[in-house]
């Protein structure tokens, strides 16, 4: 076996969030009197958190003096509407499940606050993936290894022998921070341009894939 241990990236590779985000993103701007965004703008808004995702949806950022009223609308409602249109990509679910079948160890690494990824965990990732690491005071925020090394550790396992799997360039640059090697997605937030041009090396269409690279097949 090739790869012993999985770390996932959760928005775009794993879960398909966008339309919650962009309803998110919306409700906000709404309540601030700001002009909506598509929900192609909000795709190349995500990857580096939600405050990150709000300083590029609202205009002049954090310069805006209405900036901190608007997040905080963004991340109550959010929070009570994570789920509303959050689905499994297709062919995850029993892709994890071969994989949890073959004792291959598994997180979720995410920017998302750490509230937030254990709520989609409990909803859907508890019964095959161990650990699940989101924004916290004590992390830096991905691309920084942090949240990796953490949870390589929670697993008690060593870089040696993982992969990590994200969908964005974000994700490409977290597995090389960390040491490890990345496979691409390209279901996710991202098209097959942008991950070249950040340095993609390995694609994969379709989630059951994955299980071959593990395998080294």
């Amino acid at each position: 076996m090739r790869f012993e241990t999985v770390i996932w990236d959760l928005d775009g590779t794993l879960l398909d969030t966008l339309q919650d985000l962009s309803e998110a993103v919306n409700h906000a701007l709404r309540a601030c009197g700001m002009a909506e965004r598509r929900i192609d703008e909000v795709r190349q808004f995500v990857g580096n958190g939600i405050r990150m995702l709000m300083r590029r949806a609202v205009l002049g950022g954090e310069e805006n003096p209405r900036f901190e009223d608007c997040f905080t609308q963004f991340r109550t409602y959010y929070v009570q509407h994570s789920q509303d249109y959050t689905r499994l990509y297709p062919g995850i679910q029993e892709t994890l499940a071969t994989l949890h079948q073959m004792g291959i160890r598994m997180a979720v690494v995410s920017n998302k606050l750490q509230t937030g990824v254990d709520t989609l965990y409990q909803a859907w990732f508890r019964n095959t993936i161990e650990v699940a690491i989101g924004e916290r005071p004590d992390l830096r925020r991905k691309p920084a290894p942090d949240m990796v090394h953490q949870a390589l550790k929670e697993l008690g396992v060593s870089a040696e022998g993982a992969v990590y799997v994200g969908d964005s360039d974000v994700d490409i640059q977290t597995a090389r921070n960390s040491g490890l090697p990345c496979i691409s997605v390209l279901w996710g937030f991202r098209d097959r341009e942008t991950l070249e041009k950040a340095g993609a090396t390995c694609y994969v269409e379709q989630p059951n894939e994955i299980i071959n690279i593990i395998q080294g097949i």
